[in-house]
């Protein structure tokens, strides 16, 4: 039986400094606020 993972698991694995998935945060955020990089413009709601 494989027990899936709890939010909380996951805040955890993203916290812990020796985790991959720390990593891959670290980067997702410090890509975010990289201003040679534009955010996306998203879908245009037409109303």
């Amino acid at each position: 039986m494989s027990k899936k993972p709890t939010p909380n698991d996951n805040r955890s694995n993203t916290k812990n400094p020796n985790n991959s998935a720390n990593k891959a945060a670290v980067d997702n955020r410090s890509t975010q606020l990289n201003p040679q990089h534009q955010p996306s413009k998203g879908p245009k709601n037409k109303k």
